[in-house]
């Protein structure tokens, strides 16, 4: 059966969300386990924090309910659907950290290395606007990749917004790196390795188009002294990374309660779990539909966003694992695929859920009867 509730609508205006958050004496924030959601729960809760607004942070990844027996007045989904949210944000057009951004401006609690960190974590091109607020404050593009990390091999090998044949190997990164003599870490190897990276990903055949697209986004990050990690792309890559492997300390984390080190842990465990799911997965592929087949417990939702920027010949991914399974869009879509995946797993006998671009099921069954449902869904 479906959990995951769905409320009606779309998302308020940023002034209408500060008003109702100003006048609520109990707020509870449910966000889903990916980085842009944790992102926006950040700024949100620093924002009524700032307040003294009570309040209640929760990670509860899709398709798990979200409903909770509770004092709140005011419930906020952010970046997936709840029976009981009074507002959602994030589930359709712009991320939810887009949403909490505006929301923080009118609180005055500003946050624009998390928040771009959200942003970047979505998927989405950051606007223009707040691009020149944030270089205002610091935060510039700079030569090189998108890694957390000073580190470039570490960086390289674990992260999770590029894929090429180097991914998730440690030698073969630093094989790649030694080869290209880039041990200063000068602005002159940065741009080395930055066309070393896109040459990588571009020359793979096993790669398809949008690659070359995708792999632009992990070149010329941005990045500021004195932030988080090396980069906030790669903030962004270790929030998603930890919200999905660790969802009761991703929250903890945007708050600063989480050491940095402990956060990059959980992201190169991530990391090398989703590029040998990358390496090791048995595809199928049908008239608009790529499908990724793992065996065990997989990071099916990195694999299914990896596949679907790197890998996919088609405009939409699935990834199944042996009682889960995620879906990706390559590009937009008209269809809402969170309820195309809510109605497949309930076919099953399971559970979905999602958004616009991105859905999530739990099954008991045999993984290729969720394929079969989710194909006869349109």
């Amino acid at each position: 059966m479906s959990t995951t509730g769905r409320s009606d609508g779309s998302t308020p205006a940023a002034s209408d969300i500060a008003s109702r958050l100003r006048a609520a004496e109990f707020v509870r924030l449910v966000a889903d386990a990916t980085g842009d959601a944790v992102a926006a729960t950040g700024l949100l809760a620093t924002a009524l924090e700032g307040d003294t607004i009570a309040h209640q942070c929760s990670v509860v990844p899709v398709p798990a309910s979200a409903q909770r027996e509770t004092d709140a007045d005011l419930t906020v989904g952010v970046g997936r659907h709840a029976t009981d949210a009074d507002i959602t944000i994030g589930t359709a057009g712009p991320p939810a950290s887009s949403t909490a951004l505006a929301v923080a401006e009118a609180f005055e609690t500003i946050d624009y290395e998390l928040a771009l960190a959200g942003i970047t974590a979505a998927g989405a091109v950051p606007a223009s606007d707040t691009l020149a607020a944030a270089e205002a404050r610091g935060i510039e593009r700079r030569p090189g990749v998108a890694v957390p990390t000073a580190n470039l091999e570490d960086g390289l090998a674990h992260a999770t917004l590029v894929y090429a044949p180097f991914s998730g190997d440690t030698d073969a990164t630093a094989a790649t790196l030694t080869a290209l003599d880039s041990a200063e870490t000068d602005e002159e190897t940065q741009r080395r390795v930055a066309s070393m990276v896109a040459f990588e990903v571009c020359s793979d055949d096993g790669n398809a188009p949008q690659a070359a697209e995708a792999v632009e986004r992990f070149l010329r990050p941005l990045a500021t002294v004195g932030g988080r990690f090396e980069t906030v792309e790669g903030f962004g890559d270790v929030l998603d990374a930890t919200a999905r492997e660790r969802p009761g300390l991703a929250v903890p984390l945007v708050l600063g309660a989480v050491e940095p080190e402990q956060a990059l842990d959980v992201w190169r465990t991530h990391g090398q779990r989703a590029h040998e799911a990358v390496s090791s997965a048995s595809t199928g592929r049908y008239d608009g539909l790529y499908v990724v087949r793992c065996d065990g417990d997989q990071p099916v939702g990195t694999l299914a966003r990896l596949v679907a920027a790197y890998r996919s010949p088609e405009p939409l991914v699935v990834a199944v694992d042996d009682s889960e399974a995620a879906a990706v869009a390559v590009e937009e879509r008209d269809a809402d695929l969170g309820s195309r995946v809510e109605t497949a797993a309930r076919r099953v006998d399971g559970r979905g859920g999602g958004t616009a671009t991105v859905g999530r099921a739990q099954f008991s069954g045999d993984p290729t009867a969720f394929v079969a449902a989710f194909r006869e869904v349109q």
